[in-house]
């Protein structure tokens, strides 16, 4: 394994820093996003029943916010719920934007891994290509391991790049679509809300 290192050249170590970089993203991410971390098992339809049987106070509310993603979107729409319809959706989409961007925390990051490690195999084996051509010129053609050396360098940091690139686009795809799926879930969970608390509130509301 360490001749391959040395024998993919200086290239191989930024190499070798993405690729930690990127495992340690994908584990973060694979903790973060559990389901039940984001979208917790009946918390939707608790918070509904509170919202029905007017069973609201800070307290509930400070709690639900700190309890998950989707806790922190229903929250949001319980802080402005004897306002209009149109106002709480806005304040739910507004939180929403926050929501999301903490769901999809180093992503950003993960596909740039993905990107760059294969450009970075690209450069190692333009310079082991260089290594060898001028290796020729030098010493000619008859020294076979100045041109096997060469032509290794080339192909370990190209395979090196492809190693790391590979899962690291593929988690990244795999990490959007849960993001987006949950995304789809939380939306559908809010309107829910906005339904019972219309049914729930109605006197007040239509006074403001």
């Amino acid at each position: 394994m360490l001749e391959l290192l040395f024998a993919g050249g200086w290239v191989m170590w930024p190499i070798l820093a993405l690729s930690a970089i990127a495992i340690a993203i994908i584990i973060e991410r694979f903790w973060t996003l559990r389901r039940q971390a984001v979208i917790p098992p009946g918390l939707g339809q608790e918070v509904q029943a509170w919202a029905a049987n007017r069973q609201l106070d800070p307290v509930h509310i400070d709690v639900l916010r700190g309890n998950s993603p989707l806790g922190e979107l229903l929250a949001a729409g319980l802080d402005v719920r004897h306002r209009p319809r149109e106002q709480i959706k806005e304040r739910i989409e507004d939180t929403g934007r926050h929501v999301i961007h903490q769901l999809e925390r180093f992503l950003n990051t993960l596909g740039t891994i993905a990107g760059v490690a294969p450009l970075l195999g690209l450069l190692g084996t333009v310079t082991g290509m260089i290594r060898m051509f001028l290796g020729v010129l030098e010493y000619g053609v008859g020294d076979a391991s100045r041109l096997a050396g060469g032509i290794g360098e080339a192909l370990v940091s190209t395979a090196a790049g492809l190693v790391v690139a590979i899962p690291a686009l593929a988690f990244y795809r795999y990490f959007r679509g849960r993001v987006s799926e949950y995304v789809i879930d939380m939306e559908k969970q809010a309107m829910v809300l906005i339904d019972t608390l219309d049914q729930s509130l109605p006197i007040k509301r239509g006074k403001l």
